[in-house]
């Protein structure tokens, strides 16, 4: 380490089309929550899918906004896309979602995978809302594994890839595969599965088919917090990378020894800051409850459940 790190600054990088049925991807690092957002683009016809973007959330006071959306919007802009896709990979637990904005300001049609019905069901219980929650109201499309759309002229194959969540989708757009929380970078490894609903033992063959992609297929993974070698966000590296060099997969690990590695790695880690706020959002596409008699919304939060 080097005493500077570039963790607390927002970061745009550009990894750019190999050719003919290759799109153009540009991912945004945002330092809040580790996360990244990616615009996923036809270098022909300049239409782009965004994916997994965020709206800014303060775990303090409560308080949404939109820096990190409208910087990703401005930035297309100056790129000259157009934003034909809104796409979630699935219900974040670490940031709040962008969708239901992006597709009023946009126009753009907002999905996810279908699997978010079962999540809604899931959540619904700890919250105690059994109301709440209406996906096949607040998204236009609900993916099932190997529907297929167009980006421009590019095609987009979705992927079932559960694991971190049950109903978590990957996007694959040629020889670019986003990829969320299933992967992190080589040095880091891979995603946690201890959420409600999740599965080591799903999170393992869902990476197993992301490895059987073609060697050469950029891998973009949704978060990236650094190591202790490392101060500069990354967040895009291929197959034959990942097979090679990933810290909880290389050298022949087998399945049994993956899910002892990360069951007990998961025993460790503390649920997101934001997590209970933002899925009661992210599960209505991160629009807020229905405004109470005063005005204001409100959040029903779950107290000593986790």
């Amino acid at each position: 380490m080097t005493g500077q790190s570039d963790f607390d600054k927002r970061i745009t990088r550009h990894s750019a089309s190999s050719g003919e049925g290759s799109p153009d991807v540009w991912g945004i690092y945002e330092p809040d929550t580790g996360s990244i957002q990616y615009l996923c683009a036809d270098p022909e016809t300049k239409k782009a899918a965004v994916i997994d973007v965020v709206q800014d959330f303060d775990p303090k006071s409560f308080k949404l906004s939109t820096e990190s959306m409208d910087h990703l919007l401005d930035f297309a802009k100056e790129q000259g896309l157009t934003v034909d896709r809104v796409l979630d990979t699935h219900p974040h637990a670490d940031h709040v979602m962008a969708s239901a904005r992006l597709k009023e300001l946009t126009g753009a049609r907002n999905g996810i995978g279908g699997k978010v019905k079962d999540i809604a069901e899931l959540w619904r219980g700890y919250y105690n809302m059994p109301d709440a929650f209406n996906p096949e109201r607040d998204f236009d499309d609900l993916f099932k594994d190997g529907d297929r759309f167009k980006i421009g002229n590019l095609d987009m194959r979705v992927m079932l890839t559960t694991g971190h969540t049950m109903g978590s989708v990957t996007y694959i757009c040629g020889d670019a595969a986003f990829v969320h929380d299933t992967f992190m970078q080589p040095d880091s490894g891979t995603a946690r599965a201890d959420f409600p609903g999740g599965s080591t033992e799903e999170l393992w063959n869902s990476l197993q088919a992301i490895l059987d992609l073609p060697d050469n297929t950029r891998l973009f993974i949704g978060h990236d917090y650094g190591t202790d070698e490392r101060d500069t966000p990354e967040w895009e590296a291929t197959v034959a990378t990942h097979k090679t060099e990933n810290i909880h997969l290389k050298d022949g690990t087998t399945k049994e020894e993956y899910i002892r590695l990360r069951d007990k790695k998961d025993k460790t880690l503390d649920l997101p800051d934001r997590m209970l706020a933002a899925l009661q959002l992210n599960l209505r596409a991160g629009k807020l409850p229905e405004a109470e008699s005063d005005g204001h919304h409100y959040l029903k939060l779950p107290v000593n459940k986790f």
